[in-house]
Formats: structure tokens, C-alpha cells, sequence
């Protein structure tokens, strides 16, 4: 599985973005899908996750502003509303296939200033 991520950029604190990411590739089966991110000088983190059931998990600090969605887990978007300038780093889409086996796509960036 490959993935595909879009979106990112800079915006003003208080704004909205909204980041892109699609699997391509055939034979497998995505167990959940989402986001991490990485801020400068810090470890990364994870932000949001789309399971094949539907639910979703979120980090306490995006609650109420991050919106993760999907189709089926074979993409997914993340609206991020009320942005901050904390929430600046590079995000990541990843995925879970069987096995619990972990793909990531390419980082992209987002910068949000004060």
C-alpha cells in the first residue's frame, strides 16, 4: 500500500485546513487510517484515527477543532478548524493493514502563525 497525502500550508491562528490522504495499491485491506505529526524538536505524535468500524480516536489537544473522515479507511481527510500556533509541524497520514503492519505516507507541512 502507498499513500498519498495532500493539503498543508500556512494559514493565520484561528483558521481552518484541511489535509488529504488516499491509499493506492491492490491486495490489502486498511485497518484504520489517520494522521501523526511532528513539531520542530519534538517526537511525533498522534492526532486522529479512522477505524474500518467506524470509530475514531482524536488527542485530547484537537478535540472539538480536528475532524478526521473517511471512505472505508482507503482515504481520508482531516478538516482542522480554530487552528493554533501549536498545532504547527509536519503531519503524517499512516495506515494499518492486517498484522497491524504500519505504512506512512510522505510528510506535509503546516504552519500556523500567530
Amino acid at each position: 500500500v502507498q499513500l498519498q497525502a495532500c493539503g498543508g500550508g500556512l494559514v493565520q491562528a484561528g483558521g481552518s485546513l484541511r489535509l488529504s490522504c488516499a491509499a493506492s495499491g491492490s491486495g490489502f485491506r486498511i485497518n484504520a487510517i489517520g494522521w501523526y505529526r511532528q513539531a520542530p524538536g519534538k517526537g511525533r505524535e498522534l492526532v486522529a484515527t479512522f477505524s474500518l468500524g467506524g470509530s475514531t480516536y482524536y488527542r485530547d489537544s484537537v478535540k472539538g477543532r480536528f475532524t478526521i473522515s473517511s471512505d472505508n479507511a482507503r482515504s481520508a481527510e482531516l478538516h482542522m478548524t480554530s487552528l493554533r500556533p501549536e498545532d504547527t509541524a509536519v503531519y503524517y497520514c499512516t495506515a494499518w493493514t492486517a498484522n497491524n503492519v504500519q505504512t506512512w505516507g510522505q510528510g506535509t507541512h503546516l504552519t500556523a502563525s500567530s
